[in-house]
């Protein structure tokens, strides 16, 4: 079954169907909160000194001052982040897909980034980050209504999880995590799949995947979450293992089953674009881990410290292991072992010492190379840009060693090195409870958009390349 293709004219009118119909109820939304938010001023001389958000035995969070310097190295953590997308992932991949390729890739990192914010405005955020049962949020959120400051007064209302800095700039932050995510799926069905279809494959990936698992693991009342005593599993994830590595990596996997094999295939194409975007993401990867401590802090500075560690040592393990395995050191290679690194020190960043980092990115240098050469050829699935030989395996590798190595002075909890067994449990069982969920949903909603609008381009416009026959344009 295919619906017909859309006029001109059928698109701009669905497209303006949509931006009225978020107009009207964006409207409805911003004055019914203005109704209630009203009769709620604080009198003049109480918000002539407001508090400061977070203080002494009782925490303050509504009509309080962020703090200047948290708020400052969380913006400044936003925008690195929102690099490892665009430009980054976008050259990272870019480079290493044929040139008759890469403007579809690079377009893909650049679509997603601009869909998933959308998505993130309407309810996911909302979904993943604000309380509702331990498996998904409220809608209280939705639509960000209820973001309250008052920026003449330099107060405002924080979320709970990010206390001491204003909700905007949290969901900000949090937004550039949703927004990597689907982006590193693509590097799986690199080359194959229609444009529209991973469209259609991300926005409801990231509603019923990326939402919930977010929630389970980083939310308040998640039912992972290591920081909510009365969650069922306390999984440490400090910056994403499982909510963005090993998710991203098992829907890249499920895409590649459904979609099989490409045609052909060829050696990457520019590997300077590469080794450029490896080094942004390099770079960008000091907001996503030390900016996960959510203030300008010790353990911002201890997760800096680790990552930049485990991703040098990761990505001098995969050269060595590529020089003895196939006689040649290569760009593209110790740029993956680099990305590697910097996957499998993510979920422990904010737990682990500078020794941890150590075995943590060797051990990824050696467990990724055999994910991206061994474990895909027995197994036999074509995944392009080895997304889940990097990001799936990565994560796994991480994980599981954040419960070996977790040191209870850095980050509050204590792995297997002091005595807590335990904590490795509590990793497997997030390991194993993400990679379920994930590979089930996302097998559904691929085999829904095939059966909807096919997920795979024809085999001439595979032969032609993506970039000429979907976008009308070609990198010269």
């Amino acid at each position: 079954m295919t619906f017909k293709k859309p006029t001109r004219a059928g698109l701009v009118a669905l497209a303006l169907g949509v931006l009225f119909a978020l107009f009207l109820s964006i409207s409805v939304i911003d004055r019914s909160y203005a109704e209630e938010a009203a009769p709620a001023a604080a009198p003049a001389a109480e918000a002539a000194s407001p508090p400061a958000c977070v203080g002494g035995t009782t925490p303050v969070l509504e009509n309080c001052t962020p703090n200047s310097g948290d708020t400052a190295w969380m913006l400044t953590s936003m925008a690195l982040v929102l690099m490892m997308t665009v430009p980054g992932l976008g050259l990272f991949y870019g480079g290493m897909v044929r040139k008759k390729n890469v403007g579809d890739t690079v377009m893909t990192s650049f679509a997603i980034t601009c869909l998933i914010s959308i998505l993130w405005l309407i309810c996911t955020y909302s979904l993943a980050f604000r309380a509702g049962t331990p498996f998904i949020g409220g809608l209280d959120r939705a639509f960000l209504q209820g973001i309250v400051s008052d920026i003449s007064k330099g107060i405002g209302n924080p979320n709970p999880l990010a206390p001491t800095i204003p909700e905007t700039v949290y969901l900000c932050f949090q937004l550039t995590f949703a927004i990597i995510t689907p982006a590193l799926i693509a590097g799986a069905f690199a080359e194959r799949m229609k444009f529209s279809a991973m469209l259609w494959f991300i926005g409801l990936w990231a509603i019923f995947v990326y939402s919930p698992i977010a929630h389970w693991v980083w939310g308040p009342d998640g039912f992972l979450s290591s920081g909510n005593a009365d969650a069922w599993v306390k999984v440490l994830d400090f910056a994403g293992g499982t909510v963005v590595h090993i998710n991203s990596g098992v829907a890249g996997l499920m895409a590649c089953l459904v979609l099989g094999k490409r045609k052909d295939t060829g050696p990457a194409h520019n590997m300077v674009l590469t080794f450029i975007g490896a080094s942004l993401l390099w770079v960008g990867w000091f907001g996503f881990n030390a900016g996960s401590a959510v203030s300008a802090g010790m353990q911002a500075g201890m997760a800096m410290t680790v990552t930049h560690m485990a991703t040098a040592a990761a990505a001098f393990t995969w050269m060595l292991v590529e020089w003895m395995m196939r006689g040649k050191p290569t760009v593209v290679g110790i740029c993956t072992g680099a990305v590697a690194g910097l996957v499998a020190i993510t979920p422990a960043s904010g737990f682990v010492g500078p020794l941890g980092s150590l075995c943590i990115g060797i051990a990824a240098g050696i467990l990724c190379y055999w994910g991206c050469t061994g474990l895909k050829h027995m197994l036999g699935y074509d995944d392009a840009l080895d997304a889940f030989g990097v990001h799936a395996v990565g994560g796994i590798v991480g994980a599981l060693l954040t419960g070996v190595f977790a040191v209870e002075q850095y980050g509050g909890t204590a792995g297997l090195i002091e005595g807590n067994a335990m904590q490795v449990v509590n990793q497997i069982e997030g390991i194993v409870i993400v990679f379920v969920y994930d590979a089930i949903v996302s097998l559904i909603i691929l085999k829904i958009v095939d059966i909807f609008i096919g997920l795979r381009v024809s085999d001439e416009v595979e032969r032609e390349g993506l970039d000429l026959a979907l976008h009308g344009e070609t990198v010269h």
